[in-house]
């Protein structure tokens, strides 16, 4: 193809403006529309809109581009309550209502469902939200940066490593956002260096805050490059004294160039080294390095879905794979004969103990390695699974432990998923084993943004 056909194939160049009617939308949340049948995403635009697009970037079949001007609004179309909505990469749909962000998550699921899995008729429910969807998370990691005026925290610019200030994220606490702006004040007074990713050089790297839902604990980790903190106790101290929720604060040293956020040491600068977090009847303790669901309220919405799918009556073993620090699992285990949790981080799995030590269940038995390793070997060596429920991350699983899983004859599996798509492929591999999928829940873990939680419960064939 010579370059006169490609300019009469794609219609458009960078740097153009055209006008676009937005018909659908990306598994992302952007605006899909097409300009003389070529198609062009466009995010903070809202289905059954007309607007004025500068284009970005062109492919071979597809373009990109920004909205300079909304030409015809939809009537679900609100003003974001974040005055930087736009600039942050937090959140994607604070410009659309909440009813219509919940229908498009199940929008998103059943087209996943039907256009990747191959799979008709799948009953897709409608998505449990929240009541207040603000102010929801748990945690938040802040990289930091340097203005006018000193010390800056905020978020990356969607697709770059450029910082937007924020002197408050309607997605966290307000306790939080208050204790985020006193750290910014200290750093500044105490002329604490900030760390250049470039160069490579200054000390403070992130800045890390958890706080526990029940007990309203904060844990402060102050993620540096090296050791040479000196100010630290003093900067705790005086945060302390402010704060009186805060029970831990600790330094996290990372001194490997990059943009990963935790390092593989932390110490106690003042406090405790842990939170405690409460799910159900469960108690968990919170380390700076320990993954945690961030939003606990959701968590519980979609541990119960799982139980009423699991069936559980008290007799059957049951496997959870992907387990992480055992919180789910311990869910399983007030109604299963006994848990088996399999997850590859090493660390996951002492928490996982220690939480299950600390809530006095005995019902359970962890297991370190990867699923698609440990699992078929359980099989082979003749554990029987009555239910099977699966968390994988945003891959999805590997194929040999939907094999393992169909050669054990679990009668039921439930699968976790954070990622429509790859769920949708899973279900797909799972048909031609024995296996139909009877419903899928999904679960809006994370209001304001395209990103949507489901549990499918999935049978096996009679």
């Amino acid at each position: 193809m010579n370059l006169k056909d490609i300019h009469q194939v794609v219609p458009i160049t960078v740097g153009q403006k055209i006008e676009i009617w937005i018909e659908n939308y990306g598994h992302e949340g952007e605006g899909v529309g097409r300009y003389q049948g070529f198609t062009v995403f466009t995010p903070e635009v809202l289905k059954e809109e007309l607007v004025l697009v500068a284009i970005t970037e062109v492919k071979k079949n597809f373009g990109r581009g920004v909205a300079l001007k909304i030409l015809e609004p939809a009537p679900e179309r609100i003003t974001p309550l974040c005055q930087s909505a736009r600039d942050c990469g937090g959140c994607q749909l604070q410009h659309l209502s909440y009813p219509e962000q919940l229908k498009l998550k199940e929008q998103r699921v059943t087209d996943a469902v039907e256009r990747i899995g191959g799979l008709e008729g799948v009953t897709v429910h409608p998505v449990l939200g929240m009541e207040e969807p603000w102010h929801y998370r748990n945690k938040v990691q802040y990289p930091l940066g340097m203005d006018n005026n000193g010390v800056v925290m905020g978020f990356y610019r969607k697709g770059t490593h450029q910082i937007v200030p924020l002197q408050e994220c309607l997605l966290q606490t307000e306790l939080t956002n208050q204790i985020a702006r006193k750290i910014c004040e200290l750093l500044t007074q105490h002329h604490i260096p900030v760390y250049n990713e470039q160069s490579h050089s200054g000390l403070l790297r992130h800045v890390l805050i958890k706080q526990s839902s029940r007990t309203a604990e904060i844990m402060v980790a102050l993620v540096t490059k090296d050791d040479n903190f000196l100010a630290a106790p003093k900067i705790a101290q005086e945060l302390a004294d402010v704060f009186p929720e805060i029970k831990s604060i600790v330094q996290n040293i990372n001194t490997v160039p990059g943009n990963v956020i935790l390092g593989p040491y932390s110490k106690v600068i003042w406090g405790r080294d842990t939170i405690t977090e409460q799910l159900g009847n469960f108690q968990f303790r919170i380390s700076a390095a320990s993954f945690f669901q961030v939003n606990p309220v959701q968590t519980e919405v979609l541990y119960r879905k799982v139980v009423e799918y699991a069936g559980l009556e008290g007799k059957e073993t049951v496997l959870d794979a992907y387990c992480g620090v055992g919180s789910l699992t311990l869910f399983l285990a007030e109604r299963a004969k006994k848990v088996y949790g399999i997850e590859v981080i090493a660390e996951a799995i002492q928490n996982a103990t220690e939480n299950a030590t600390l809530n006095a269940v005995k019902n359970v038995q962890f297991v370190v390695g990867a699923t698609e390793k440990v699992l078929p070997q359980l099989v082979k060596e003749g554990m029987a699974f009555r239910v099977g429920v699966v968390d994988p991350p945003r891959s999805g699983c590997e194929e040999t432990v939907l094999q393992s899983l169909a050669e054990n004859k679990v009668k039921r599996i439930v699968y976790v998923s954070c990622n429509p798509s790859t769920l949708a492929r899973d279900l797909k591999i799972l048909d031609p084993l024995g296996y139909k999928v009877a419903e899928i829940q999904p679960v809006d873990m994370f209001p304001q943004t395209y990103h949507v939680e489901c549990v499918a419960l999935i049978e096996r064939k009679s």
